[in-house]
């Protein structure tokens, strides 16, 4: 019908509109091949040291990523001086390197887009020098990314999904509910009101001394959890499920993280072990641990579905809960959403489990986002800081609370 429309036009106004196509399809030749706009992204929000080169369809056309994975398993936890360290070391190769896979010359980039909020203080601090430098050099617009927005968004590059939807975010960082209702237009539901649910998972874990468990000495404290729980029997210990009195969709894990620990020591004492001594149950523990943060997990999702078909925030027609980071790649937590999901008529979505973690190719992609919409696109050498803390979009949690809606039972069998 497009076409049809077209060649109907006078032959003056059709080679306006041809050329006016021309220049909003506007290619580059990049090694014999042609490519939209493109966009680097940069993630150093934390410990991994990320790049990426896509095109506007959202192809991945080079990537690298650097972990720490392994140097901070043997600390014991993330040092945010040794993570800087490794970021300054590293940041210039990685970034060459998805630059070179990609087989794009910085002169043919589009835009450089970048995590500058919220993260850790000193990893933040690296990748925004390294990324004002190079934009400077090359005379490129720079965008600076919100790292929430990012992982909100990454899903939309593998399913066609339209605005609004809800989205659970659970990382080792952060844990919030949101309706992403545009790229950058977004109702906060609920957030972690301590520590994120990956966080309380690596402090089980190390608590546990998992790390010396045969099976689990080169996993995260998460990955542990997730590996002992499979042989675990969950109802052989009870955990309380948090802030069930609280009406609301905020989360709190330090509770949680606290009745384990109490566990743990009681367990130690009736062995007649130290603590960095594996217990005889250890996978019991890890299994219910995993239950009951999913099922806190999922309370919080449940009521925040019901809250936004009470105020119309979501679709009628397919309405979609997205979820994402690390702690999305949880195939036990993915499950008890799953069940919440299908007891409220929503779809639940997740990226592919390599890109819920932190990585450049979701920074690249809220570039590519931003870029079509032109939203917060700088110059080159636009004055821009870095923000540890940050909000997501506009807070609704006390209109939440205000609700105080009471969910109603479901079987939590999975």
């Amino acid at each position: 019908m497009l076409l049809t429309s077209v060649t109907m036009l006078p032959s003056k106004t059709t080679n306006i509109h041809r050329l006016l196509q021309l220049k909003h399809l506007s290619r580059w030749l990049v090694s014999g091949k042609s490519y939209s706009r493109l966009v680097l992204g940069i993630e150093t929000s934390c410990d991994d040291t990320g790049a990426a080169v896509l095109d506007e369809a959202g192809t991945v056309l080079g990537e690298s990523l650097h972990s720490q994975k392994e140097v901070h398993l043997r600390a014991g936890g993330i040092i945010p001086t040794v993570a800087q360290k490794l970021h300054r070391e590293h940041i210039e190769l990685v970034v060459n390197e998805a630059l070179e896979r990609s087989g794009v010359d910085p002169s043919q980039l589009t835009a450089v887009a970048t995590t500058v909020k919220p993260g850790m203080a000193l990893s933040l601090g690296i990748g925004l020098e390294f990324s004002q430098r190079f934009v400077r050099q090359n005379n490129k617009p720079f965008i600076p990314i919100h790292h929430m927005e990012a992982h909100a968004l990454t899903v939309r590059m593998f399913e066609p999904v339209s605005f609004p939807f809800l989205v659970l975010l659970i990382s080792g960082g952060h844990s919030l509910l949101a309706v992403a209702r545009g790229v950058d237009d977004f109702l906060l539901l609920g957030h972690t009101l301590d520590e994120a649910p990956g966080d309380s998972l690596d402090k089980v874990a190390r608590r546990l001394s998992l790390i010396r468990h045969p099976q689990c000495s080169t996993l995260s404290g998460g990955q542990a959890i997730e590996l002992l729980a499979k042989d675990g029997d969950r109802t052989r210990f009870s955990f309380r499920t948090p802030m069930g009195q609280s009406y609301d969709c905020c989360f709190s894990f330090a509770g949680l993280r606290n009745q384990i620990n109490m566990t743990i020591m009681k367990k130690e004492a009736e062995e007649g072990i130290e603590c960095g001594t594996l217990l005889s149950c250890v996978n019991d523990i890890a299994a219910a641990t995993q239950h009951t943060v999913a099922c806190h997990l999922a309370k919080r999702t449940h009521r925040a579905i019901l809250f936004c078909k009470a105020n119309g925030l979501l679709p009628s027609l397919c309405p979609t809960l997205v979820l994402s980071g690390g702690v999305a790649s949880n195939q036990y937590i993915r499950k008890a959403l799953r069940i919440i999901t299908d007891s409220t008529g929503l779809c639940l979505l997740c990226p592919p489990a390599k890109f819920c973690t932190d990585n450049g190719v979701m920074i690249a992609w809220n570039g590519v986002e931003r870029l079509r919409e032109g939203t917060g696109i700088l110059p080159p050498n636009a004055d821009i800081s870095y923000e540890p803390k940050a909000q997501l979009g506009v807070d609704l949690t006390a209109a939440v609370k205000a609700a105080a809606i009471r969910l109603p039972s479901v079987r939590m069998k999975i």
